[in-house]
């Protein structure tokens, strides 16, 4: 099928032709000719790389141009939210009927906003739990959504996250009974069943753009899917990094998977130790000389870039030299901004090979000539090391073959014996996926969800709130009967912990439960903030409430404590034990639960030295803490000190609890102590040039106003484009013997330059 074929605006088919889309792959013809155009709720499952966002931009562009409808993206991901946001823009050269610009927007954190001003946009994307919240706040223009496109809709097989994506889902269809559902998918054995919950047709297809050859790989031999086999060099004892070399020698760029993080790191460490090898076969000396002094001068700016972003410590440095080297690492405990520069370095082909966990494969879109996967078996709490799913690998191994330069992807799982072999052929590479099963019947996971269905007013009596998830994936699959005794139990866990009242036979939601919901955090979470605030026997201090949020679900994994730390936390306990707002589990009755509380501690001790301006590097070398692990508790301690702001008005509780639990929200949010907050709302200034300016003596914005700003530009990485945001933000004048200065400085410049 062409495009210019196409029953879309002429607008729309301009643009796919200035990106050289002429005609369209079979998986996308199949979708429009299944009626996707005509408003058709359609699944379509297939492989990475087949085209499925192009779909999605047909379908949007169809609804906003002709149907003046608003379309929402739903993202499993942030960093996928955004790569999709930044795709989607493309199309904000159109011009709509009404004379205004087609308009994109993005919409990912901030749980307790409505985010009105979204209303402007044509097409929203956002994250899975951002539109949950939405929908808890009633937000208006969710009611005109005409088009939802869920992304990686398999991932309803995800414990912590499908529930979310399925109440959703299921909320959309609620609201809007004739929303149309363009669901994107994976290749997964039930997809009818999924389609048949969403009402719509669906369409699986193993097509790719590039073909995929999977493989096992044993000692130097790799044994193909299709019965062929190929042989390696074994220029090393290690099998996968012979397997690189192999690949970056002919041009290529690889992706290994490793089981851990510390797996994923060590590897790269390896890998870079043996690039010096990895010449590329083609070409003259001189040209393959060239080449490799361009590449290392554009590694070397992509090095500059993770030092220029990052604090400086041990992790960082670490991350450098290997870029230098044309291979880095990619995981969690990266920040999200060294991630976000490793990502562009590979989709451009500077980095040559990337290691990462496996969380990657449902991540952001980099694809690889070569993807490796080193271990089959990933470590779960409760059972050890453990085989992974087959979505799992098949999501891995999707990511080779890049489109544009490689005619072929190549998949490769390393195998240490011959059994372990012919079990890694049968067991992943011939196998199929596995069913997709609902995991929404845990009360845990739902006892926010029934409480948002009752606080926004989308139910008010038993039945209603039992038809709503009556709809939901979950009862599609099994008997409704047992969500209804999950959501019995539910609903008298909220009503014995004063979240909804029972009028006969309405239920409403108390102020209390209405702001826990809209708060977008666990009743569970607010019931330990109430009983510890509104119950404490201890004083209040800063460490009281880091260690009260640390003790919520919400805040997530804590930091476990390793066996040499148990004594030091056992006297940490100790110290702030008058402080502790929660009462800990008996070391002999509960020995899980206790060690579980030290993580707590742990956890509180790490954002208090945060907050005492403690650097990344030593909280790294102390507490053994990475920076994406740091900025995940940070963002999770936000949010917390948040809710806990504005529950505290609702539970008579201290006044200093409100006060107190802003002023901590403000400094974990920078890593600042208390008197850097008059200077540190500055855009531009962080904990590190904060520090610098307060100890150059100017404490407060007054001070600011009235100190030069030639003195402003000689401190320490302020210079003077930064002094003069500085004295731009806080109203002082910039002096014009300083102006005149700068002016004469850019000619005398000018003129050298000239001549």
């Amino acid at each position: 099928m062409k495009v210019s074929e196409l029953p879309v605006p002429q607008s729309v088919k301009n643009v796919l032709d200035s990106l050289g889309i002429k005609e369209l792959f079979p998986p996308q013809a199949d979708t429009i000719q299944a009626g996707l155009f005509e408003g058709q709720n359609i699944v379509l499952a297939s492989p990475t790389a087949s085209g499925k966002t192009l779909i999605a931009e047909l379908a949007s562009m169809k609804h906003v141009l002709e149907k003046q409808g608003k379309v929402i993206y739903l993202s499993p991901l942030r960093a996928l939210a955004s790569e999709k946001y930044e795709e989607f823009k493309k199309y904000t050269q159109i011009i709509k009927t009404n004379g205004k610009n087609v308009s994109v927007g993005i919409s990912t954190g901030d749980f307790d906003n409505a985010d009105n001003w979204m209303e402007r946009y044509d097409i929203i994307v956002t994250t899975n739990e951002k539109a949950d919240s939405l929908l808890r706040h009633r937000t208006k223009w969710i009611d005109n959504i005409s088009l939802v496109i869920a992304d990686e809709v398999h991932l309803l097989n995800d414990a912590e996250r499908g529930p979310t994506l399925e109440v959703v889902l299921a909320r959309l269809m609620q609201i809007n009974p004739c929303i149309q559902i363009l669901a994107l998918s994976a290749t997964i054995t039930n997809i009818d069943e999924i389609a048949g919950w969403l009402n719509s047709k669906f369409i699986v297809t193993e097509w790719r753009p590039i073909n995929l050859k999977e493989g096992v790989l044993l000692q130097d031999e790799i044994q193909y899917k299709d019965g062929s086999s190929r042989k390696i060099n074994e220029e090393t004892r290690v099998t996968y990094v012979n397997l690189v070399l192999d690949t970056l020698r002919n041009g290529g760029q690889a992706l290994v998977f490793a089981s851990s993080r510390r797996n994923a790191v060590s590897a790269a460490k390896t890998l870079a130790g043996y690039m010096n090898k990895a010449v590329p076969k083609t070409g003259s000396a001189l040209i393959r000389h060239t080449m490799e002094r361009t590449n290392r001068e554009l590694l070397e700016k992509e090095a500059h870039k993770i030092e220029e972003a990052s604090e400086k410590t041990q992790i960082s440095d670490e991350l450098v030299e290997m870029i230098r080297c044309g291979v880095a690492y990619h995981h969690a405990g990266l920040s999200s901004v060294q991630r976000k520069i490793v990502e562009n370095a590979f989709k451009e082909r500077k980095l040559k090979v990337l290691t990462a966990t496996p969380t990657l494969a449902w991540g952001v879109n980099l694809p690889a000539r070569i993807v490796v996967i080193q271990d089959y078996r990933r470590f779960e709490a409760g059972y050890g090391n453990y085989p992974i799913p087959v979505l799992d690998y098949k999501q891995m191994a999707g990511r080779a073959g890049r489109p544009k330069y490689d005619k072929f992807g190549e998949s490769v799982i390393i195998a240490k014996t011959r059994d372990e072999a012919d079990y890694l052929m049968e067991g992943y590479v011939l196998a199929k996926t596995e069913r997709i099963w609902s995991k929404m019947a845990v009360e845990k996971i739902i006892r926010g969800h029934v409480l948002s269905t009752i606080a926004s007013d989308y139910a008010h009596t038993e039945e209603g709130i039992f038809e709503f998830f009556e709809k939901t994936f979950y009862t599609y699959q099994y008997d409704v009967k047992a969500i209804k005794i999950i959501v019995t139990k539910i609903l008298k866990y909220l009503f014995n912990e004063q979240m909804i009242t029972v009028d006969r036979r309405d239920i409403y939601a108390t102020k209390f439960g209405k702001r826990v919901s809209e708060l977008y955090i666990d009743p569970l979470s607010a019931v330990i903030m109430r009983e510890a605030l509104v119950k404490k026997s201890g004083y209040l201090t800063e460490f009281s409430l880091l260690h009260m949020i640390s003790h919520t679900p919400d805040m997530g994994p804590v930091m476990r404590p390793h066996a040499r730390e148990i004594d030091v936390l056992n006297l940490q306990l100790e110290q702030y034990k008058d402080e502790i707002l929660v009462n800990p589990p008996r070391e002999w009755e509960d020995r899980v639960g206790y060690e579980e509380f030290l993580g707590e501690i742990k956890t509180a001790i790490i954002m208090k030295q945060w907050i005492e301006e403690i650097t990344e590097d030593q909280l790294i070398k102390k507490f053994g803490v990475q920076p994406g692990d740091l900025y995940r508790i940070i963002e999770n301690a936000k949010w917390l000190l948040h809710a806990t702001h504005e529950l505290a008005p609702l539970l008579d509780a201290d006044k200093k609890i409100k006060f107190l639990s802003n002023e901590l929200e403000e400094r974990i949010f920078k890593g600042i102590k208390q008197e850097l907050l008059p200077i540190i709302h500055l855009e531009g200034i962080g904990r590190t040039r904060g520090r610098i300016i307060y100890n150059a003596g100017y404490k407060t914005v007054e001070d600011l106003k009235i100190a030069s700003i030639e003195d402003l530009t000689h401190l320490p990485l302020i210079g003077s484009r930064m002094a003069k945001r500085i004295k731009e933000q806080v109203g002082g004048t910039i002096e014009k013997d300083y102006e005149n200065k700068e002016s004469f400085k850019a000619q005398e410049f000018k003129q050298k330059t000239l001549f």
